[in-house]
């Protein structure tokens, strides 16, 4: 689909748009998949049913753009660290194939177009979209200051939560805040703060070494050889939550045959990192791609049989 699209263009443009779109990480959707399925987990929560096509759509352009632009501003930060680590000496900033420059221009045209897409819902979301904004914008110039990016970064995929809580419940012009963010939605929220730093944790183990040279932070360097116990420790506040999360939306117990999934698919990721190498805690960080996915079926499907027996 990628070699498709670019094909499309006049071959002058062709190796130009590669560049940008690699820079968006188009190349690689697992990123924006992990923001799109608690989005998605929001949505169908907030709504209690299938949520409105016209906010579907909306929230789901608005993951791949806001990942596309969090990418730009990441990469445009990181200039000075990906040249020093091998996985990431070839993207395009740190290859010199796209300039500082044609970067902030392409994150700022990203976060005009998300924002766009922000004013087709209510002047609450539209408010809370400024927080997300500062969040996204932020978490890539963390890793200099803190060993906590990673924590920013659940804050930044998750504050998707209350932005669809607010575009759903939001809307009447009685509804306040406390009521159109409760207590559920700052719940998932958590849930996917604490799923966020297990995963980017285990995406950070890949570069641990290189990183440390580099004078970069992360949890993964917070934690040293401890990094196995606290992600497991991790993972099961991650299903406590989601246990809690099921309860206080009074779901179908359906719905705890997705979070069994999800416990499985964490036991799984610990047996993945067991020895720290490099590959294995790649794929443990992708293997997340089906947690956020069994969690999701098991809401829709549990909503589907509350709807049912009504």
């Amino acid at each position: 689909m990628f070699g498709a699209l670019l094909r499309l263009l006049p071959e002058g443009w062709r190796e130009r748009a590669h560049d940008l779109l690699v820079l968006m990480r188009l190349d690689r959707p697992i990123g924006a998949l992990l923001l799109l399925w608690p989005t998605w987990w929001a949505l169908w929560l907030a709504q209690g049913d299938f949520p409105p096509p016209g906010l579907l759509v909306i929230f789901t352009l608005g993951v791949f753009l806001m990942r596309a632009a969090g990418c730009v501003i990441n990469d445009y930060a990181d200039r000075w660290l990906d040249p020093k680590v091998e996985r990431t000496r070839e993207r395009p900033i740190a290859s010199g194939r796209v300039s500082p420059r044609d970067a902030l221009i392409l994150f700022v045209m990203l976060m005009l177009a998300s924002f766009g897409l922000v004013l087709l819902t209510n002047p609450m979301t539209v408010k809370l979209s400024f927080v997300g904004a500062a969040l996204a914008t932020l978490y890539p110039f963390a890793k200099r200051y803190t060993h906590l990016p990673q924590v920013v970064l659940g804050a930044a995929f998750g504050w998707s939560i209350p932005m669809a809580f607010a575009a759903v419940k939001g809307g009447a012009p009685a509804v306040g805040y406390v009521d159109a963010l409760p207590p559920l939605c700052w719940l998932l929220f958590l849930a996917n703060v604490v799923w966020a730093t297990v995963y980017d944790t285990q995406y950070a183990m890949v570069d641990r070494e290189e990183d440390i040279a580099a004078g970069s932070k992360s949890t993964a360097i917070l934690f040293g050889d401890a990094d196995r116990a606290i992600i497991g420790v991790l993972m099961a506040t991650l299903v406590l939550a989601l246990v809690l999360v099921g309860t206080r939306a009074d779901l179908h117990v359906v719905y705890y045959a997705g979070v069994a999934v999800a416990a499985g698919l964490c036991v799984w990721q610990q047996w993945l990192i067991r020895e720290r190498e490099r590959t294995a805690c790649f794929a443990a960080f992708r293997n997340n791609l089906w947690l956020g996915m069994a969690v999701w079926i098991g809401i829709v499907l549990a909503l589907g049989f509350k709807h049912g027996a009504a």
